[in-house]
């Protein structure tokens, strides 16, 4: 029985290669990267590059050394949005951003006179493709993207998306999507990529990455010793150094690793998932905030009703059912406000691989009884 329904938040369980990998490393590796030349620094070595090659074909990149590790996609994020000229100019964004982007753009608007700007949208925030290759753009520096939203699982076209951006950069905010939705950044010509390893990947928290196709294009958002060119004071201007100082977390690099080595099976199908969202929906009083087009639909949406607030909700699936979920404004006040649930949120289903057809017959049912309990 599988009652955590919390995976866009983080995801759980993970595969068991993940502890294996991060045990290997701390009990008979140990040692660090890229600073020395001895066995088992050399080992050491080889699994990180190794799992940067293996984030490449998760991306679909020839270009697998344009990936640095960060600590998350909200670092990678940063690194993308700080290390641009965007002095004076537009940044554009979707009505579905997270608190990952929408802060460090509020942060710019005051200390680099930037203009924050809505790209068009359709109804529930899928981007109109059509309307912004008629946008004018002139003075953009960039447009950001989250992929798919942690509220509604909306999955944006990026392909198109570029397409429609012309020469404006775009940065893709894959947080949530990586993982569990294809991705082809080299076919797709994106510029930036940001990702994290701790939700779709499988693997453990404190791991992510950048994906960058132009790494000149870039200041490094930190500095610091690399291991190389230790006679200078700058940091090296070659990859991944520039953008990777410091000692990396190795350790959960390596559980990184261990989760792109042992990719599981689903134990559920997309049928499953929607006979889910079908079932909230059906649900007297419950309103179900998903993709308007199922095929732009990820596994990820919320639910509100008309006779509890998102807190009763939630706290009765978990002590009366045990389901764990997510309630709140999931750090995306601005994708709220858009889709009408702001202040009060909503309450948050996420499965995962390992959920069967039968742990998401339970969630029907625990939410159903719950319903019928609040409404008395």
């Amino acid at each position: 029985m599988n009652n955590y329904f919390d995976n866009a938040a983080t995801s759980f369980p993970k595969p068991i290669a993940v502890g294996k990998e991060t045990l290997r490393y701390l009990e008979e590796l140990g040692g660090p990267y890229g600073r020395s030349f001895y066995a088992r620094a050399l080992e050491v070595s080889r699994t990180v590059e190794a799992c940067r090659d293996l984030l490449g074909e998760r991306l679909s990149t020839a270009s697998p050394e344009n990936i640095v590790f960060t600590a998350n996609a909200t670092q990678a994020i940063n690194t993308v949005l700080k290390g641009l000229d965007t002095a004076g100019r537009e940044i554009w964004i979707s009505q579905l951003e997270h608190n990952a982007v929408t802060r460090p753009l509020k942060q710019l608007e005051r200390t680099s006179g930037i203009t924050i700007k809505t790209l068009p949208s359709l109804p529930g925030g899928l981007v109109d493709t059509e309307k912004l290759s008629q946008t004018d753009l002139s003075n953009a520096a960039l447009i950001v993207l989250c992929h798919e939203s942690n509220v509604t699982g909306l999955i944006q076209p990026a392909a198109e998306i570029k397409k429609a951006a012309g020469r404006v950069p775009v940065l893709i905010d894959a947080a949530q999507s990586a993982g569990l939705i294809p991705i082809n950044a080299d076919k797709w010509n994106i510029d930036y990529l940001a990702f994290t390893g701790h939700k779709g990947l499988l693997g453990p928290t404190g791991t992510g990455g950048l994906f960058m196709k132009d790494c000149e294009s870039l200041r490094p958002l930190i500095n610091g010793g690399t291991g190389s060119k230790s006679d200078s004071w700058e940091t090296p201007s070659f990859m991944p150094d520039k953008f990777e100082a410091g000692t990396p977390n190795i350790s959960g690099i390596f559980g990184l690793f261990g989760a792109l080595t042992t990719v599981p099976e689903p134990r559920h199908s997309r049928d499953d998932f929607f006979r889910l969202l079908d079932g909230a929906a059906d649900i007297p009083g419950i309103q179900v905030q998903a993709s308007p087009d199922r095929t732009r639909q990820g596994e990820v949406f919320s639910i509100t009703a008309d006779f509890a607030s998102p807190s009763e909700i939630g706290r009765m699936l978990y002590e009366d059912f045990g389901m764990e979920t997510r309630i709140g404004l999931h750090c995306a006040p601005l994708a709220h406000s858009s889709i009408g649930t702001f202040p009060g949120g909503t309450v948050r289903l996420a499965p995962s691989v390992y959920h069967s057809p039968a742990d998401l017959d339970r969630l029907l049912y625990a939410l159903g009884s719950a319903a019928l309990k609040l409404r008395r």
